[in-house]
């Protein structure tokens, strides 16, 4: 009963973290400014292809900025994993977990501190775009940045 709470809390601050998060600069100036009240990363979600977890070459500046920001602050990073609406709830859980871990085993492959890294996956919860076509599914398929405080 209390680790379902704790999880429902959890899940909860994540959700709520996540909705506030626009943009990879922190209040005040650039990603890699230090001192300043930071509360976001990555405005822009990492994509990723129908039913895959790998990450495309493409976003390597994307994580090389991500890592650049942990070197330069104290923070803790929570990677989303998000999937499109197909499959089900499980699967897409599944799913959104492994872009995560994707994600947080590159930048850590990177340098990143592994300590500093928390993963989530909401699966198809809280898509960006909720459409039923290829265009919002490709928008839903994505992994996200937040920062924790």
């Amino acid at each position: 009963m209390i680790l379902k709470l704790l999880r429902s809390t959890l899940v909860f601050s994540c959700v709520i973290l996540l909705a506030s998060c626009s943009n990879f600069n922190k209040k005040g100036g650039g990603a890699g400014d230090a001192g300043s009240d930071s509360d976001t990363v990555g405005g822009t979600p990492l994509p990723f292809a129908f039913d895959s977890y790998a990450i495309d070459p493409a976003d390597d500046a994307t994580l090389q900025s991500v890592a650049q920001f942990l070197q330069g602050n104290p923070n803790t990073i929570i990677i989303a994993g998000f999937t499109d609406e197909r499959g089900t709830p499980e699967y897409n859980r599944g799913l959104g977990e492994s872009r995560a871990e994707a994600v947080r085993d590159y930048l850590v492959h990177q340098g990143a501190d592994a300590s500093k890294l928390q993963t989530v996956s909401f699966g198809a919860e809280m898509p960006v775009d909720p459409g039923s076509d290829e265009d919002a599914w490709a928008k839903n398929r994505r992994a996200e940045f937040g920062v924790v405080k």
